[in-house]
């Protein structure tokens, strides 16, 4: 499994709480709908939990203020996801999220990555 992990900033003039029930409300179900249309295995939303002694974790590491959530997309390979990103019915779904994340997201500071997880330590 190959998994995408995008930084998500939320769109300036909106608050917290409309940038989450956006977010989970609104672009959750265009991702249910059209997810499959892009070849997805998963999709996960990660929301911001605030955090005093997180917060001084960061400033003790001398680490930045982080992203204000995560959302993680999984495929079955690389090869999987761009066949699918790359049919019509793909490029379809794309457009029409992409359309709807610039509604709720600051599209300047988005960053994505491709990951290959590691799992070190499982305490379940």
């Amino acid at each position: 499994m190959l998994k995408m992990v995008v930084e998500v900033y939320r769109k300036p003039g909106l608050s917290v709480e409309e940038f989450e029930d956006y977010w989970l409300n609104k672009h959750g179900p265009l991702v249910q709908k059209y997810g499959r249309a892009m070849g997805m295995k998963r999709y996960v939303q990660s929301h911001n939990v605030p955090s005093e002694a997180i917060a001084d974790f960061r400033k003790m590491r001398g680490w930045p203020d982080p992203c204000e959530a995560l959302a993680e997309v999984w495929w079955e390979s690389e090869e999987a996801m761009l066949a699918a990103m790359n049919s019509p019915e793909g490029q379809e779904a794309s457009r029409i999220l992409a359309e709807d994340e610039a509604k709720f997201c600051d599209m300047t500071r988005i960053s994505a990555f491709l990951s290959k997880e590691h799992e070190i330590y499982n305490d379940l």
